[in-house]
């Protein structure tokens, strides 16, 4: 049989009933057993009954907040990395500010570096509108350790029972449907149900770092429904010394892998262990594949700190491909067909050493075939990296990539 073009035995004399019938079986006890190693090893409870709705690109990701923004009644918490120019940068603070106007609670929590492009103009409308808007660990403000700690968090939370999280920043960027390098490919999902309270507490978590009170009596703590059938674990990253959650979540869906792992990542720049981890995976017989920006980037050295690693992983049958069309900014891995993770964190040192990230690890086959599904329309957009010619580049391109080596752990 084939699953999602991955082939499946089927066994011997049982009929295509039987056998869907045990592929569905196998997809459960690896589903329960993927959840049970990330809950024991992460230490963070997975939720059951979540309804997820990825959005693909800013054609269908902004409407979709812009919309749960508009329609909020009593609280919006939105944090993001990236808040720049452009019309949708005012679209979304005129939606903020006409709420906070009407009564309902507004907090912007912008990071200190990625968003110091805002325009001051926004900002004095949405303060003069009530909203309350903090910045986390402004440069000018920091010790010199603390600079390279960033908030790259991106989240959305809408009267504590509708959440959105992904790769999206404010900007004219992401506008659009990845169709000229004007135009971002990323994607994002909407949740309702029980996770939402772990985006929340992403959110509240560096609020309170920035604002003295965490909540209000427009805070209502209710309880969720369960809406769907979706199992998901949030996982938080957060800028420390030593082993994070966030690389223990990648190690375990690598490990985990028994037929296909796929990632889409902006930025790719792992460290030694994380290569190796991908290359012994491929080497146990499953299909790793990789879809990273190709011409279009705008993070050049990093682009070439992970070019260092191609040939070793291309040697150990990893497969590489580049998005041709625009900048692929989408943080998305999928295993096997029956898992997925979905959030801010990139394949990379910055995202799992020094900044604060959040990740949805989901467990649902249904969610995962669709994000399967965009991975194939993309790798229609892409080239293979290959081995023979990659061997063959230039001295340049060679030194290139040698010249990042000094700061390949701040990429």
């Amino acid at each position: 049989m084939i699953v999602d073009g991955i082939p499946t035995p089927q066994a011997p004399g049982s009929t295509p009933d039987q056998a869907d019938q045990a592929d569905q079986a196998d997809q459960a006890d690896r589903k329960q057993r993927l959840r049970r190693r990330l809950e024991r090893l992460i230490g963070v409870a997975a939720t059951e009954g979540n309804d997820l709705v990825p959005l693909r690109n800013g054609d269908e990701i902004f409407p979709a907040m812009l919309g749960a923004i508009r329609s909020a009644r009593h609280t919006i918490d939105m944090m993001t990395f990236v808040y720049w120019r452009g019309r949708i940068a005012r679209d979304f603070a005129a939606a903020l500010a006409e709420r906070a106007r009407a009564g309902v609670r507004v907090r912007l929590l912008l990071d200190g570096f990625g968003a110091k492009e805002i325009e001051g103009d926004l900002l004095d409308a949405m303060d003069d509108a009530g909203v309350q808007v903090a910045w986390f660990r402004k440069p000018l403000w920091l010790s010199p350790f603390k600079q390279n700690h960033r908030c790259h968090r991106k989240a959305l939370v809408v009267d504590e029972h509708t959440a959105f999280t992904g790769g999206v920043g404010i900007a004219k960027e992401w506008c659009g449907d990845a169709r000229n390098p004007g135009e971002w490919r990323d994607t994002h999902v909407q949740v309702r149900g029980p996770a939402v309270d772990g985006i929340a507490a992403a959110f509240a978590q560096n609020w309170a770092e920035c604002h003295d009170e965490l909540f209000d009596d427009r805070d209502r703590f209710t309880e969720h429904e369960q809406v769907g059938s979706a199992v998901v674990q949030v996982v938080r990253g957060s800028a420390s010394i030593g082993w994070q959650d966030m690389q223990t979540l990648i190690r375990v869906m690598l490990a985990s892998a028994e037929q296909r792992f796929r990632l889409a990542t902006a930025y790719f720049a792992p460290d030694t262990y994380f290569i190796d981890l991908l290359c012994r995976t491929a080497r146990r017989g499953v299909r790793v594949e990789i879809l990273l920006p190709g011409p279009h980037t705008d993070q050049r050295a990093c682009q070439l700190a992970g070019q260092q690693h191609y040939t070793r992983l291309l040697e150990a049958g990893v497969r590489i491909r580049q998005y041709q069309p625009t900048m692929m900014h989408a943080k998305i891995i999928t295993v096997d067909s029956v898992a997925s993770l979905i959030g801010s964190t990139n394949f990379n040192r910055r995202s799992m050493d020094h900044d604060e990230e959040v990740m949805l690890a989901v467990l649902d086959e249904a969610l995962t075939a669709e994000l399967d599904r965009d991975y194939d329309a993309d790798l229609e957009r892409s080239v293979d990296i290959d081995l023979a010619r990659w061997r063959r580049r230039a001295v340049l391109q060679r030194a290139k990539e040698a010249a990042v080596t000094p700061i390949r752990r701040f990429l």
